[in-house]
């Protein structure tokens, strides 16, 4: 299971070590929850994709950005429960299975109902667990012996609970209302089973005259047929043109009935004509206009889209075939004003692919407003639930607040079948509309109940719809754990702490969730909602199965591994809520996204690989930490710099996380782990891992090496955690036969004892410096193994302090052979010194004697006639020549008082006389700071053939430069080209024009 040595393999295998540990976690439920264990829970239900499902990018994003959250609280200690589970889709499996069925020249009511289940479980047997072993694949830590279904034994039994109470409640009623009808499927569907498709069609323009003779109005419409139905014709009250014409009648063409011209400030005057034909029966408007104005209902649609006996004439013609021929009649009767083309939104059943017809139909429905209004209460008043953006808080309130009443039944025979039974001895064997019922937990239930009420030689028949799957699927939060009954589980991890989900669905399943949880339970179903946002295509366009622009996520996991995919989806992640764009190659089947997580990896890799060959085949439990009192006074600076760095990215890390920040925290490890960890730590000491090197140093350098990658290893691990564990097993060198795993062990903490600002930004500057330099090398060709002459130069002390602290490290890493470090206007770089003070202290003194034993004398002399005189004449003399000799020239004052301040060297502050660097012409320079960096280049680099190479490159850009101008001279293009395609030219050109002047900067300095 483990490494057998302390070393790792040259090349990171992502495949074989990723089935490795995924195999190793299941089979030792590593992330079996246990309600007795203690700990603050933490728990999250998974979003149960739909059965018939594949793994698709939205369902990879969530479910990484969930696995992150939960595999960080468990190593924190929370006592984790990740439930996984899938929803039985109701219309999509039995679409499925009617497919097959037309397939061999059958219906579903060809088999019956018994047999037609009997398929469907036979089909879910066998093929339904695919997306579940798709999940497996992305290393997700969920508790598999706890895998749910809607439809198994305790999760329908919470749906019979949740209905009879509902029911007798009166939460629940059977009655006709307007739903979305799939003539497909024959079935009403969910809001969220519609999708918008934006289409070319027409709108025609209809005459209907005034019963009066008085003249007509002209109507405009998309959807002729349903003219058969309409009882009404409505304008805007306030509309001057019309406002008249309320309360006549108009006679409807074709059927020859009298329909009234109402007015409703519902009707958009600037629409079409301004007015508006009403069909209640087939139309969402129209009908809660119906309902306003106490319009009659025509139903004019068979189920299955053919026109019915109120459609006249037009009885038995598909739906759109009989719109050809009532606009042809309209035409012939010259009601036909006008037809224009017209672009606009049409709802399409998801699962059926055909337009939904509003269909009045006899449905069961949830009466919303007691639950909405309770979910709205918890809301208001307890910011309960919180989500993530805030800026969501309002959507869902909105939702809420604008909720009507909820069919949640359909035509189909998979799924939860309605618990009510129909005494249809009472209505000539048949359920009709109004059939009496009875509601019961049971068939045997409902027997007793219906003998009681309707005599012993009552027959009934139980209904033949089932529930809309989003019924079950509000009750996921608590039925997984086991409601109605009251378990262990339901009292330790209910409420569940975080819903991680995307923005579509808060209307149709988060808001179901609020209200039944807070029906039900008395509490929101979670603490926290994570608005998660889409991932977009390589072209920023959200990906669906109609634009056919969908990405793959195991095509990717096969070609770079599942932990790229994972570290990329979170790292894309600019801010909670926002969409992210992953880069697709749709040719090669490649993205460069991915490709650098995976090279990521492969660093992790390289550098946990060169760390354990040099830990002479310890691992980390041999080598205990480094941070304790005894080990911090032999650290050395690189050391204390990479243990203040990391303790710093630890608190940066912990505070992403835990405020839903998980692509700035993928961000700052990324940061940390290649910049600090790999290009500069390991690099720094790299020369005290020789075997030569002092023993202290080497063994100080390989205990922070060891302490640190490990920290690393557990830091990333909620993100990458496949090569994490793979890579913590063979550093702390876990036993063979019962290894534990890195993931439960605890989440670093931070030591703020380490954490030293100064000491990182001074070597912010250092590390700046090394790097300029080597940018300096490779711009003049400089040969790797060439060491050079670097003259540092800088007028604030501070940072030639800095320098001086850390030219060791500017020599190895930058390879310098001769370091000058000075001031631009000085000779010497002289440290503090703390004789200086003395001295400074021992001449005032020495001054003031010696001025005051002056005074006493020349008071003395000044009483002696002409020598007085005499003396003051000398005395104003000489001050005149020490002051010009000694005291204005700059020379002249370091010449005084060198004798007095030399510098000197101590032990702590390392005190550098460096001579002013000699001016050089042939020379490249940078800036670090307000650090000049000067590289000489004479002896170093051919001169002549570097100058000759820049002037090469210097021509090719300015050649860019004449044509991007020109282009942009150009008024045909600057005035038909995109926008985006001008501003790209303009920042092209801005960019050629700064590496122009660069490089002509640097032919200066060679000339």
């Amino acid at each position: 299971m483990t490494a057998t040595n302390s070393n790792l393999p040259s090349l990171y295998d992502p495949f074989s070590t990723e089935a490795k540990w995924q195999k190793f976690w299941e089979e030792n439920q590593i992330y079996k929850a246990d309600p007795n264990k203690g700990g603050e829970p933490y728990c999250i239900v998974i979003p149960p994709p739909n059965v018939t499902g594949s793994l698709h990018m939205g369902h990879a994003f969530g479910d990484v950005l969930m696995d992150t959250l939960v595999r960080y609280h468990r190593m924190k200690g929370c006592n984790t429960l990740w439930l996984p589970g899938t929803d039985h889709a109701s219309i999509a499996v039995q679409t499925i299975l009617e497919n097959q069925l037309k397939a061999e020249g059958k219906t579903r009511y060809d088999l019956g109902r018994e047999k037609f289940l009997e398929r469907a479980w036979q089909w879910k047997q066998e093929s339904g667990g695919a997306i579940v072993n798709q999940l497996r694949r992305l290393g997700v830590s969920v508790d598999w012996s706890r895998e749910r279904f809607t439809l198994d034994e305790g999760l329908s039994k919470a749906v019979l609970e949740a209905f009879v109470q509902l029911y007798e409640e009166k939460l629940i009623y059977r009655g006709e209302y307007l739903v979305n009808w799939c003539p497909a499927s024959q079935s009403a569907v969910s809001d969220v089973e519609v999708e918008n498709q934006e289409v070319n069609g027409h709108l025609w323009h209809f005459r209907y005259p005034l019963t009066d003779g008085s003249g007509d109005v002209e109507v405009a419409t998309t959807r002729p047929e349903t003219m058969l139905g309409d009882t009404a014709v409505a304008v805007n009250p306030n509309d001057e043109r019309y406002k008249h014409l309320i309360g006549k009648t108009v006679t409807l063409p074709i059927m020859q009935r009298e329909i009234p011209i109402i007015g409703d400030e519902f009707v958009d005057p600037t629409f079409g004509t301004g007015c508006v034909k009403i069909t209640p029966a087939h139309d969402p408007n129209d009908f809660e206009m119906g309902k306003r104005h106490n319009l009659p209902l025509i139903n004019i649609m068979n189920k299955n889209g053919t026109l019915n006996e109120n459609a006249g004439e037009f009885q038995g013609q598909d739906r759109f075939e009989a719109r050809k021929n009532v606009v042809s009649r309209l035409e012939t009767d010259g009601f036909l004003v006008k037809v224009e083309d017209y672009k606009h939104s049409v709802p399409y059943s998801d699962r059926g692919k055909v337009p939904i017809e509003p269909l009045i139909s006899t449905q069961w429905f949830v009466k919303i407003r007691p639950l909405a209004d309770q979910a709205l209460e918890f809301l208001d008043e307890k910011n309960s639930p919180e989500f993530v953006p805030q800026r969501w808080t309002k959507v869902y309130r909105d939702w809420l607040v604008k909720l009507k009443d909820w069919c949640i039944s359909r035509q189909l025979w998979w799924g939860h079948q309605i618990p009510a039974w129909y005494a249809v001895s009472e209505t000539d064997g048949e359920i009709k509309d109004n059939t009496p019922f009875i509601v019961a937990k049971s068939e045997a239930e409902a027997w007793d109940k219906a003998k009681s009420q309707f005599g012993e030689n009552v027959k009934l028949q139980q209904e033949p719809d089932v529930l809309d799957t989003w019924f079950s699927a509000g009750l996921w939060p608590f039925s997984t754990l086991g409601w109605p009954e009251q378990t262990q589980d339901l009292a330790t991890y209910y409420p569940t702490s975080t819903l991680v989900t995307g923005f579509d669905i808060i209307f149709f399943w988060v808001a179901r969730m609020t209200m039944m949880g807070g029906h039900f339970t008395g509490q929101m179903p979670f603490k926290d909602v994570y608005i998660h946002g889409l991932v977009l295509d390589e072209n920023g366009q959200k990906q669906s199965k109609s634009k056919g622009n969908g990405i793959d996520p195991l095509l990717l996991i096969d070609k770079y591994g599942t932990d790229a995919l994972r570290y990329t989806l979170v790292r894309e992640v600019a801010g909670a809520g926002q969409d992210i764009r992953l880069e697709y190659d749709r040719k090669k089947d490649e993205s460069a996204s991915v490709e650098a997580s995976r090279n990521f990896a492969n660093k992790l890799w390289n550098a946990a690989r060169f760390v354990m060959m040099n830990l002479d085949g310890l691992g980390t439990r041999d080598w205990g930490l480094v941070t304790g009192k005894e080990s911090l006074p032999s650290l050395e600076l690189s050391d204390r710099w990479i243990l203040s760095r990391y303790n710093q990215v630890i608190k940066q890390t912990r505070n992403n996380i835990d405020n839903y920040g998980l692509g700035e925290a993928a961000k700052g490890l990324y940061e940390f782990i290649w910049g600090d960890f790999c290009d500069q730590y390991i690099e720094l000491v790299k020369s005290r891992l020789q075997k030569d090197a002092d023993p202290a140093s080497r063994k100080v350098a390989q205990q922070t090496l060891a302490y640190v990658l490990e920290g690393i290893l557990k830091l990333l691990h909620p993100l990458m955690p496949h090569i994490t564990e793979e890579i913590w097993q063979t550093l702390t060198q876990q036993p063979e036969e019962s290894p534990q795993t890195i993931s439960l062990q605890s989440y670093p903490e931070v030591e703020t004892n380490l954490i030293d600002p100064n000491l990182e930004e001074q070597f912010e500057l250092l590390i700046g410096t090394i790097r300029t330099i080597r940018n300096l090398r490779a711009e003049a060709d400089v040969k790797p193994g060439v060491k050079v002459t670097v003259n540092l130069q800088s007028d604030s002390l501070k940072e030639r302090e800095i320098l001086t602290s850390g030219q060791s490290y500017i020599k190895d890493l930058a390879k310098v052979e001769t370091l000058t470090i000075a001031g631009e206007h000085q000779q010497t770089v002289v440290a503090k010194n703390p004789l200086r003070g003395l001295k400074t202290i021992g001449l005032i003194i020495v001054v003031l004697v010696f001025t005051r034993l002056a005074l006493v004398i020349g008071d003395e002399i000044n009483d002696i006639p002409i020598l007085g005189t005499f003396f003051q004449m000398v005395g104003l003399g000489y001050t005149t020549w020490f002051v010009s000799q000694n005291l204005v020239m700059a020379k002249a004052r370091q010449k005084l008082w060198g004798a007095w301040f030399k510098p000197t060297t101590d032990t702590n502050m390392r005190v550098i006389e460096s001579p002013q660097p000699q001016e050089t012409t042939e020379a490249i320079a940078g800036v670090v700071g307000t650090v000049q960096v000067l590289l000489p280049l004479t002896g170093v680099v051919d001169i002549e053939a570097l100058s000759g190479k820049i002037q090469k490159r210097l021509s090719k850009i300015e050649g860019e430069i004449n044509s991007l101008t020109t282009r942009l001279n150009n008024p045909k293009f600057v005035d038909k080209a995109a926008a985006e395609v001008v501003q790209a030219t303009r920042d092209a050109l801005a960019e050629a024009e700064k590496q122009a002047e660069i490089l002509r900067d640097r032919l200066r300095g060679l000339a």
